[in-house]
């Protein structure tokens, strides 16, 4: 299913990124996402960019869609964009919208950047690949979703975790990136409980791993869970550090 490429390093992606300049507001917003991405795409996502729409794919949903600069660099990185692209990002006649686009961008599953949409829409993909009855040899296809722990201060992904987690979604992974710009913040976010422990008590497994950490990711995102979702809180460092 997966065409080979050569692996990707960070010093491409951060060189890929360079390309994109301009009045970019929310560079913050992209770094911090950054490895987490790398990791996803480079270790443990089966998507092909000869083959953006094969239904067997794993899905990857980005919800913290504002400043997607890293995940154009990405996409482009692995194939699914010309990276001369990259130069003209934002501009008239670029489809590489300050918000991604999924009609005009292969690879790209949401249109995302308002922020508060991406967890529920992957639990309604979650589901329905199951109704689908998509399975592959390795098992059924694999949402995941890059959340910003801000946008968890929304309600409809704490309806969205409490439902995930009761109907044992284990097709379906969380990832939030956690740089403490939640408005009223996580208690604990910082140690190994605070912000897991939301995903807990709705019965997922949740892990806590520093988010600049390639290794830890990536061997966080391949932990066993049973019948229930998984959450990986990704630390990284605080926004306005």
């Amino acid at each position: 299913m997966t065409t080979v490429r050569p692996p990707v390093t960070t010093d491409e992606l951060r060189r890929l990124m360079a390309l994109m300049t301009g009045d970019e507001k929310h560079s913050a917003a992209a770094t911090s996402t950054l490895d987490v991405l790398h990791v996803l795409y480079g270790r443990v996502l089966r998507v092909d960019a000869a083959d953006p729409a094969d239904p067997a794919r794993d899905r990857f949903l980005l919800s913290k869609g504002h400043g997607p600069m890293a995940y154009y660099a990405v996409l482009a990185a692995h194939g699914f964009l010309d990276p001369t692209e990259l130069v003209d990002w934002a501009g008239p006649g670029s489809r590489l919208g300050l918000h991604p686009d999924r009609t005009l961008i292969p690879g790209v599953e949401i249109g995302s950047g308002s922020l508060g949409h991406g967890l529920p829409l992957a639990v309604g993909t979650a589901i329905g690949l199951r109704a689908r009855r998509i399975t592959r040899p390795d098992g059924e296809p694999r949402v995941v979703v890059l959340v910003g722990d801000a946008e968890l201060d929304e309600g409809s992904n704490h309806e969205a975790i409490a439902y995930a987690g009761r109907r044992g979604l284990a097709n379906l992974t969380a990832v939030v990136v956690d740089n403490s710009s939640a408005t009223h913040g996580w208690p604990g976010t910082w140690s190994e409980t605070g912000l897991a422990e939301r995903f807990l008590a709705e019965g997922w497994r949740a892990i806590t791993v520093d988010g600049r950490d390639h290794d830890a990711i990536e061997i966080a995102l391949d932990a066993a869970h049973d019948d229930r979702p998984l959450a990986v809180v990704a630390r990284v460092e605080r926004k306005d550090s």
